[in-house]
Formats: structure tokens, sequence, C-alpha cells
């Protein structure tokens, strides 16, 4: 996507369409500004990576993993929301606004705890992020009990509302089942580069 090619008053204006009829405030449309510059990168790169997951301990370092392994790509930056300004303080719009401008939105899901629940309804409801989305779903039946690393049931790791997304992405060919950090990995590697 060319940086030029999106202003300020665009993004305020699909902002305030996500609003459903309120306005930004004056602090919030302030921080949008910088906000827009900030997404430069999003906007200039050849292919952006939005990477959603739990922000708990482990998880978060296998999203930082997944984040840098895809911006080893020519051309390629890829971001975690909470990368990008955090004095955002509406992140449902944030979310819209950066699943906007992204090209991939790569979902890393271990459990139904936490992490980006609310967007995976988004993945369905809404046919322009489910288009570009792909999620790597950790699998728990191959692994050892004492190499869990989370707070999991890995009996019952997922919700059933998560199981039918999972279920509707592997349809379409955009579901990575993983185990190991190495399996993780491998999901980066074989996810599509155009």
């Amino acid at each position: 996507m060319d940086e030029q090619s999106v202003s300020v008053e665009e993004v305020a204006e699909k902002a305030k369409s996500y609003l459903h009829g309120t306005s930004l405030t004056p602090e919030e449309y302030e921080s949008l500004k910088q906000s827009v510059g900030e997404l430069a990168p999003i906007f200039s790169a050849e292919r952006a990576y939005f990477i959603l997951g739990s922000y708990g301990q482990p998880e978060i370092d296998r999203l930082q993993l997944v984040k840098d392994r895809l911006n080893q790509r020519p051309g390629a930056y890829a971001f975690l929301m909470v990368d990008v300004r955090k004095e955002w303080t509406n992140t449902y719009l944030k979310f819209r606004l950066l699943a906007d401008y992204t090209d991939v939105i790569v979902g890393v899901a271990e459990h139904a705890h936490g992490g980006f629940l609310v967007e995976q309804g988004y993945f369905t409801a809404l046919e322009e992020y489910f288009a570009k989305t792909h999620v790597f779903k950790r699998e728990y039946e191959a692994l050892d009990l004492d190499e869990l690393d989370t707070e999991v049931d890995s009996e019952d790791p997922y919700s059933a509302m998560q199981t039918g997304i999972f279920e509707m992405l592997d349809d379409a060919g955009r579901l990575c089942r993983w185990t190991t950090e190495d399996d993780l990995l491998t999901c980066v590697e074989n996810l599509p580069n155009e």
C-alpha cells in the first residue's frame, strides 16, 4: 500500500463509521492523527502482517517469534497490536483500523483464555477480515504434559465458538496446526507470501 494514499481524514472518516453515530473527541482525533504517522510502515510495506494472540507468558514470546520470523521476509512488516501507540483508549477501533489496512491477519491460538477471542468473532462476521486471516492453532494431544507451559486444560483447550471458526478456516485452507515452537515456525514458513 502506498503511504501517500492514506490520509488522516480518510482514517478519521473510517473511524467515525465504526463508532456508530458517535464522533471522536478532540483528544481521540489528535491521538488518531499522531497514530497515522505511526502506521506508515503498514502503508509502505509490500506486505503487512497483523499478529494476534494471547499476551500472557509465555504466549507473547511465541507471538514475538512469529513477528520476528515474518519480518525476515523481504518487503514485510509484521506487528502486534501492542506495538502501535498505547494511548488509544478504544481498542475496538484500534483493532478495526489496523485490520483494515493490513494485508494478512495472523492469529496464534493456544487456548480459550484471553488472547484474541473477540477478534475471532470478527473473522467470521466480516468477510474482508475472514478472507485475509490465517490461524495457527496449537494442538495438545501429542504434547507431553511435562512440556505444557500454559495454563490450559489440554483435554478441552478451545471453546465451541472457536472450534467452529477453526473448521471454517481449515475448509478455506488457512488453518495450520502446531504443537511445538518448531511446528509454529513451520506454520510461519508455510504462510503464503503473496
